[in-house]
């Protein structure tokens, strides 16, 4: 396949189509990352955002610069509360999950969103690999400095891939799982890797015009558009005039990289031992990724659940891939009971009488080590993981 193409293919993969008569963002001046509006979806006030920065990253990927990740953390009115660790997908950030953040802490859980490295207001190091075992290692960094003790994983897309990395290599060190319209089930030959590496450009990235991300926004990623989702258009526009922009345009090239080889991930679904919620949208555009493979998402998220022990998978008819903002009230209807019953089944396996885990003393955050993966022994290298890219 030629280069003109296969972008032409990459472009009708992701949805990228003219939306129409729309409102243009082309006019409007730079935004910065760092200027991005992280603030509550109802009251507009903003969000406790933080930084933190990553030594053991560093150390552990030969990074000669320490990166930061920034970070909400809305700590619970009761200190024993559940945490809930929001991982965001591809090109995105936290703020996917505006429609979540609040109202999970509403109900009472120690909620935290974290911008991986590449993304949001984190920094951009050229040198971090950006494989999901690696993003992995970074939620896992951060879990460890922040002394939470085996919170519940929400992952979307790329970041339920991430996810699944962090609940096959560190067993012990999470709750349950959420993953929603998860990568790293789809499979892909050797040949499609290549394409996308083939393919997939920062130019691509940098020089995609703006009716191209209005339909890749909002036609890939959605089946109940409305304007109030006009933000994702905006900052998307507004951004790629900042001088960050090369390298976030950057990490997203070699994050599909690490999401096309993902066969660590698909090939241990078995190893994960904790309750895991899956939930997708019926009309999700992006997987299968429609160009390579078609078919239905419904066959990709079975073969998934089928190979996790006891997962539950729930679809929600009529809605997209981003499914956590296009059927909010829906996906967390499903999603909060299953955070419930997590709870529920730690507080019934604690004896009468003795401390919690979340009660346990922990240790000195500073002095962490990761844990080695009890049931898959590390591959050499920081093995890569996988899926199709996503706008």
């Amino acid at each position: 396949m030629s280069t003109s193409r296969a972008f032409t293919a990459l472009l009708l993969a992701a949805g990228l189509s003219s939306a129409g008569c729309v409102r243009s963002y082309a006019g409007q001046s730079a935004l910065s990352f760092q200027d991005l509006d992280y603030t509550s979806e109802g009251t507009k006030q903003p969000w406790p955002v933080k930084r933190l920065p990553l030594p053991r990253a560093a150390a552990q990927y030969g990074m000669a610069t320490v990166p930061e990740v920034a970070y909400v953390d809305m700590p619970a009115a009761n200190p024993d509360a559940k945490t809930v660790v929001f991982i965001h997908g591809l090109g995105s950030y936290l703020k996917f999950w505006r429609s979540q953040l609040d109202a999970f802490h509403q109900q009472g859980y120690h909620v935290i969103a974290v911008d991986l490295p590449g993304y949001g207001k984190s920094d951009k190091p050229g040198s971090f690999p950006y494989t999901m075992e690696a993003m992995a290692d970074v939620v896992r960094e951060v879990v460890d400095t922040l002394r939470v003790d085996r919170p519940i994983l929400a992952g979307h897309s790329m970041g339920g891939q991430t996810s699944l990395s962090y609940a096959i290599r560190y067993p012990d060190a999470l709750s349950a799982l959420v993953l929603v319209s998860p990568a790293g089930f789809e499979k892909f030959s050797w040949k499609e890797k290549a394409w996308f590496e083939r393919v997939m450009s920062t130019d691509f990235i940098k020089y995609a015009p703006e009716s191209h991300i209005w339909g890749s926004v909002r036609q890939g990623n959605f089946m109940h558009w409305r304007p109030e989702l006009e933000w994702l258009i905006e900052e998307r526009v507004r951004v790629a005039k900042s001088p960050e922009f090369d390298s976030y345009a950057y990490a997203n090239v070699r994050t599909v990289k690490g999401l096309a080889h993902n066969d660590f991930v698909r090939d241990n679904l078995h190893h994960v031992s904790v309750p895991t919620l899956i939930v997708y949208g019926t009309d999700d555009r992006l997987i299968p990724n429609p160009f390579l493979h078609g078919g239905e998402t419904r066959d990709i998220m079975e073969y998934g659940a089928s190979r996790i022990p006891g997962a539950k998978l729930v679809p929600l008819e009529g809605c997209g891939h981003t499914v956590q903002l296009d059927c909010p009230a829906r996906f967390n209807e499903a999603v909060l009971p299953f955070l419930g019953a997590v709870v529920q089944q730690a507080q019934r396996a604690v004896p009468e009488g003795t401390a919690s885990k979340e009660e346990a003393p922990e240790q000195d955050a500073s002095s962490s080590t990761p844990s080695t993966p009890q049931s898959v022994p590390p591959e050499e290298g920081a093995p890569a993981p996988a899926d199709a890219p996503r706008p």
